[in-house]
């Protein structure tokens, strides 16, 4: 098959690259780009441990074609952090020890990013629902949920 030659926007940076027509974007993401952040858990959108935005949407990178990108703007965990000084999400996951082994934990700061996004004052019942497409064998939620309502207090504030 031949490549095709793709023209996006990536963390705000204009990007370039050549991709298959059936390759996915967490493929393109990870092997082409070097942005290894998202982690393929399933392959199939069901744990969203490849989680990103495209187009301010939540999407599972593992279900997008890279070629789908053309044109449009994705962010991934990469593009959360400014320089040296995290999002409030990362450093709020980090003081709630939100995290253990680690291949969920940028899904969940992308879903949870992107909620706060569209509901920056949810209640616990809407971070749970605007988490649920993230699943962890790990830490039981809790933290993660608690890392999010803080951040999110501290965002209002900031």
């Amino acid at each position: 098959m031949a490549a095709i030659a793709v023209s996006t926007t990536i963390n705000g940076d204009n990007v370039e690259y050549l991709c298959q027509p059936d390759e996915t974007l967490l493929d393109v993401l990870r092997d082409r780009l070097g942005l290894t952040g998202a982690k393929e858990g399933c392959g199939t959108g069901d744990c969203g441990a490849c989680s990103i935005i495209l187009d301010d949407r939540l999407v599972c990178s593992c279900l997008v074609l890279g070629a789908e990108t053309e044109g449009r703007r994705v962010e991934t965990i990469e593009g959360m952090a400014h320089g040296d000084r995290l999002h409030p999400l990362q450093q709020k996951f980090l003081e709630h020890a939100a995290l253990q082994c680690g291949v969920c934990t940028p899904g969940f700061l992308i879903a949870a990013k992107d909620l706060l996004a569209k509901n920056p004052d949810p209640t616990e019942e809407e971070i749970r629902f605007g988490l649920a497409g993230n699943l962890c064998r790990c830490t039981g939620y809790d933290k993660i949920v608690r890392a999010v309502q803080d951040a999110a207090s501290v965002m209002k504030g900031a």
